[in-house]
């Protein structure tokens, strides 16, 4: 047992050493993405699927409170938290556009909509990446090997961070780092280097 916690530390160690080199270029471009949408007072929406969901959490939380140090909050709220919402957008509509139905009401021209897709071809987060384009918001996403359909329509202008690996946990480790890495990016360009 002891082989295979170290033999997971190793894919893990692997799956991020593997990301960064491809990543680097993708998050200052994404960070600086971000950085213009709030210097105009733009905001971001966020979202994700299952495990995917805690990512998107991650991101709104350290943006909204802080990073790893003290300055004013930052706009930005994780779609789907709220259990009422959802749950009427899924019964009376369709699960298909629990995010999607928040992007045309809340979404405004100039801002920008982070997804997390693991994996899969999940309709929701493909309509609302479809919204968010309607709507003239630039998209971010977080994929992994397998996700098609949400990133087969993304347009130029917006940034995919495909982590080159098969296992959902290895994915799901490289997004959080990669959320870390951004909120260090973004911090940095607001309000200067740490002390």
């Amino acid at each position: 047992m002891e082989q295979r916690v170290i033999q997971l530390f190793h894919e893990s160690i692997e799956a991020t050493m593997n990301a960064g080199e491809l990543f680097a270029p993708l998050l200052v471009d994404a960070s600086q993405l971000i950085v213009n949408a709030l210097l105009q007072e733009r905001k971001l929406l966020v979202c994700g699927n299952g495990i995917a969901h805690s990512n998107a959490e991650v991101l709104t939380a350290c943006l909204v409170n802080r990073f790893e140090q003290e300055r004013p909050s930052l706009p930005a709220m994780t779609l789907g938290c709220d259990a009422t919402v959802l749950n009427a957008i899924a019964n009376e509509t369709s699960y298909n556009d629990v995010y999607a139905k928040q992007i045309r009401a809340l979404g405004n021209a100039g801002d920008i909509l982070v997804v997390f897709a693991a994996g899969g071809n999940s309709s929701n987060l493909v309509q609302a990446v479809s919204a968010a384009h309607d709507k003239e918001i630039t998209v971010v996403a977080f994929t992994g090997q397998n996700v098609g359909d949400t990133a087969a329509i993304l347009d130029a202008q917006d940034i995919e961070l495909r982590v080159p690996a098969e296992q959902s946990a290895r994915i799901q480790e490289v997004h959080l780092l990669s959320v870390f890495c951004l909120c260090d990016l973004i911090d940095r360009q607001l309000f200067g280097g740490y002390a």
